[in-house]
């Protein structure tokens, strides 16, 4: 007979499913960074508020999070997190270098680069993600400097490689960080081109995070800002964040019925690349770039997993894709991934078994994060909540306003 503790709390788990907590293992968590480096002072009407932040994240089961483009203000919302201040997921910090012109982390030679990978270790980042801007030199030095430091390398595959994608495939380039880095190296979107992506990456050991919901989101908006606008997870978006996505939103802008026919075959595509991939024996790992127009952080995940399941994955690869194989690559699988003694109690306990139809992810009942208990019904009052709130305040925050507040 188990002998519990006077104070423990007692969760009937009878006819539920135990699942380990999810990982998204690509976010943009909201800061400053939307401003180009704007200081808060300087914006004084400005309010993220970080559990406002976390809330749809954890509500959702995401306990884990690997943002790509942190900052200090990032850092510090890991540090709230940690201290037990907010209650919001484990993340990951991802310094991103890129080259060219323009502010943040810029390196246009080898030594610029390595300097960069040094710095950031410092600085106590986890990752390095590469941009679209590097020369091939300051890219190869890069990923060389960061395996020397112990950081593995995500990102994007640089514009000089066009036409020599293959060069882009070097040790230590740890994942593509989207299926679009490679439909960009595609003329006629060919299942020949897709087998050959899969070889390159196969045989670098390099994984892939193809984001297919971003890419289907993006697509939708060629076509209509309907897409934005009927999103039932909208309303916990920050006002200035849904006043962006409709109001200064290229996708829409800038389309045509040519661009909405070409992203909806690149969409396809993508469908192509991760079934292609899988089979040839590439890791997938479940990433969404929540922070894009219309990729809603937490919320994603679930359509993510249930796109990975339409390319060709089963229910436990999707599963995977987002718990033990994500843990294994960000390489914190001792600690979550999987339900084992000894693990952190990062876990989402489900209503409907997730493994007969992947939507049951959806079906939460509780989640541990970091080893408290938030059952539904907390949940959905913390969502209820901020959607209030949003709603409110609403008329605050205007995108064009505030951006004319920069000058």
């Amino acid at each position: 007979m188990v002998q519990f503790p006077k104070k423990a709390i007692i969760i009937d788990g009878k006819g539920k499913w135990l699942i380990p907590g999810l990982i998204d293992a690509h976010v943009h968590l909201p800061t400053d960074g939307y401003f180009g480096q704007k200081l808060p002072t300087q914006i004084p009407d400005l309010s993220y508020n970080t559990q406002d932040i976390m809330t749809p994240i954890i509500a959702n089961g995401v306990t884990t999070v690997l943002d790509l483009n942190s900052t200090m203000e990032t850092f510090g919302q890991k540090k709230a997190i940690e201290k037990g201040y907010i209650v919001g997921p484990r993340i990951a910090l991802a310094a991103n270098i890129n080259g060219g012109n323009g502010q943040g982390r810029i390196a246009n030679t080898a030594e610029e680069g390595r300097t960069m990978v040094r710095i950031a270790k410092t600085e106590g980042y986890d990752f390095i993600k590469v941009y679209s801007k590097l020369n091939i030199e300051t890219y190869n030095a890069i990923i060389d400097e960061a395996h020397k430091q112990g950081l593995k390398t995500i990102g994007h595959i640089p514009n000089a490689f066009e036409g020599k994608l293959e060069q882009a495939f070097i040790p230590h380039f740890g994942m593509v960080a989207h299926a679009e880095e490679f439909s960009k190296h595609s003329e006629n979107f060919s299942i020949d081109d897709a087998q050959k992506f899969a070889k390159i990456s196969k045989d670098n050991g390099t994984y892939l995070s193809p984001t297919l919901t971003t890419m289907v989101c993006i697509a939708k908006q060629t076509h209509s800002i309907d897409s934005i606008k009927n999103l039932t997870s909208l309303k916990y978006v920050h006002p200035l964040i849904q006043s962006k996505w409709l109001t200064a939103n290229n996708y829409v802008k800038n389309a045509t019925p040519e661009n909405a026919t070409y992203f909806d075959n690149m969409v396809k595509f993508h469908f192509e690349l991760v079934k292609t991939f899988k089979n040839a024996g590439v890791p997938i790992i479940a990433g969404t770039d929540a922070g894009v127009s219309g990729v809603v952080a937490g919320f994603s995940l679930h359509d993510e997993l249930e796109l990975l399941v339409q390319a060709g994955l089963t229910p436990q690869e999707a599963l995977n894709s987002a718990t033990l194989l994500s843990a294994q690559w960000l390489g914190i699988d001792k600690q979550i991934g999987s339900i084992e003694t000894g693990k952190f109690a990062d876990l989402i306990l489900l209503d409907k078994n997730p493994l007969t139809d992947i939507k049951n992810t959806r079906k939460i009942a509780g989640v541990f994060v970091n080893g408290k208990w938030l059952d539904k019904k907390k949940l959905n009052f913390m969502l209820a909540d901020l959607a209030k709130r949003n709603t409110e305040n609403k008329d605050k925050f205007d995108w064009k306003t505030m951006m004319s507040k920069r000058k």
